[in-house]
């Protein structure tokens, strides 16, 4: 492959739909992409609160508009940090919120919480998620990057550049052997700043929980097309494919 077949695409990695009970419910399939669309997005990744249950719905609103939408989830460890899990197969995911759910103790209170709403590709309702997202499961970080890499994911380290439940701000560090693929900052990482001993690379998502957000922060791949393998390319700088930040 020669390296003019390469291209530029931009993407906002980490997007919360209203099933995360801290998002706006206006989070919906249809609304997302059309934000994405309007503000320049070749593709997004959904990623709410330990679970992906509207991922696929957001995924055929993205259909409609050419709009790439890549399966994910933030799971949050036993230790309060946040990852999150990027796929391309929708059946990796399914597995990976299969053992979630079993290691995800409570159930949400929405007078507290909010609602946790799961919806079609029309932004129709179809039910309400009773679990505790909002909550940390009872899975190791060690053991939920091992999961997360057995099912062929990628494993990004959540807005670093954040106390609230970041690596950095829970534990104080990255550990040298945790085998994360990335790191993402909600700002643009410092040129100064090593993410680690690692010497990770580095994203910029929106983290958005509310419309107003898609977008603002993104980055620039350089990529043959927009799947999770591209994606795990531009980390290793393999062939040409590049993170442009």
């Amino acid at each position: 492959m020669e390296l003019s077949d390469l291209k530029e695409f931009h993407g906002d990695l980490h997007i919360h739909t209203c099933l995360s009970p801290c998002a706006d419910l206006e989070m919906s399939p249809r609304n997302i992409i059309k934000e994405a669309k309007r503000w320049g997005l070749h593709f997004v990744g959904i990623c709410d609160h330990n679970s992906g249950e509207n991922v696929r719905a957001t995924q055929k609103a993205g259909e409609r508009e050419r709009i790439c939408v890549i399966g994910g989830m933030e799971v949050t460890s036993q230790e309060e940090v946040h990852v999150l899990a990027l796929f391309d197969e929708l059946s990796c995911l399914q597995a990976l919120q299969k053992v979630v759910y079993e290691n995800l103790p409570g159930t949400n209170d929405k007078r507290i919480y909010g609602d946790q709403v799961v919806v079609n590709e029309d932004d129709e309702v179809i039910g309400f998620n009773e679990k505790l997202l909002i909550g940390a499961t009872e899975i190791a970080l060690y053991d939920v990057v091992d999961l997360i890499h057995r099912l062929n994911g990628l494993v990004v380290a959540s807005h670093i550049d954040r106390e609230g439940f970041g690596i950095i701000g829970q534990l104080g560090f990255i550990p040298e052997d945790l085998r994360l693929d990335a790191v993402e900052h909600t700002v643009s990482p410092k040129k100064d700043r090593v993410a680690s001993a690692q010497d990770l690379p580095a994203v910029v998502s929106s983290d958005a929980h509310v419309l107003e957000e898609i977008g603002r922060k993104r980055t620039r791949f350089l990529l043959e097309e927009i799947t999770v393998a591209e994606l795990r390319r531009s980390f290793r700088s393999e062939a040409g494919r590049r993170v442009l930040l």
